[in-house]
């Protein structure tokens, strides 16, 4: 059996620096995203570069079937998962009475839905294995909120809680369930924000920038290496901003 970890939202950002990142432990790396085929061939090619194999998935994560036949696939090419890192996701700025319905569905069913499907899934492999690490990539709006993001913080905050329930639930099985909740990070996600409306953000953070999606990466890894007690944590990585 190879040892396994998956990555949704890996064709950039951070679910791309994870993939890179846990490529240099792991037997074989799968990836998803939603489209960017050619970004994702490129990282699955980085990824054999590094050493570790890698399957490439295109679909969308919350889309139960598509995420079923995927984790299936996965299986009978590896034998194994070993660690399921969530990290699809999608943001909406905006004042919240301008969103529309099917705006307040995409954002729920990809960042929060997409986290059901893989978990559904991924967890009755772990509990025959009697072993494995789910790592949910939160956000620090998960657990404070931010104005004109209420979407996005609501569904960081079912994360969060979803989090915490799943671990108790999984505890017994020797599989972990823990979230890491980062901060502003330096990303495509936030190119919505001008030069200096950057700036005058990353003054509010104590440590005076954004995260480098890397760090976020070696937490991700860091929490996958952590000690096996620790389960049902959400883990801040802000730079001191809440």
């Amino acid at each position: 059996m190879a040892k396994t970890a998956i990555v949704t939202g890996a064709s950039r950002g951070i679910g791309k620096m994870c993939a890179l990142e846990l490529a240099k432990h792991f037997d074989c790396v799968v990836i998803n995203s939603l489209q960017n085929k050619e970004m994702l061939d490129t990282v699955k090619q980085e990824i054999i570069n590094i050493g570790a194999s890698c399957h490439a998935f295109l679909g969308d994560v919350s889309d139960y079937n598509y995420v079923k036949s995927m984790i299936d696939t996965c299986v009978n090419e590896t034998g194994s998962i070993d660690l399921l890192v969530n990290n699809a996701g999608i943001s909406y700025v905006g004042l919240l009475t301008d969103m529309s319905p099917s705006d307040w569905n995409n954002i729920v069913n990809t960042n929060l839905t997409s986290v059901f499907n893989y978990c559904n899934t991924v967890v009755p492999y772990m509990v025959r294995q009697k072993s494995g690490h789910i790592i949910n990539i939160s956000s620090m709006w998960g657990i404070d909120g931010a104005s004109c993001e209420v979407a996005y913080s609501a569904t960081k905050g079912g994360i969060n809680a979803f989090t915490k329930a799943l671990a108790k639930e999984l505890a017994p099985s020797n599989i972990r369930v823990n979230a890491i909740a980062p901060g502003a990070v330096d990303t495509d996600m936030n190119n919505n924000l001008s030069d200096e409306e950057k700036r005058e953000f990353e003054s509010t953070i104590p440590i005076g920038r954004m995260a480098n999606p890397t760090e976020i990466a070696q937490m991700v890894y860091s929490l996958y290496e952590s000690p096996a007690y620790l389960t049902g944590e959400v883990i801040k990585i802000d730079g001191g901003y809440l």
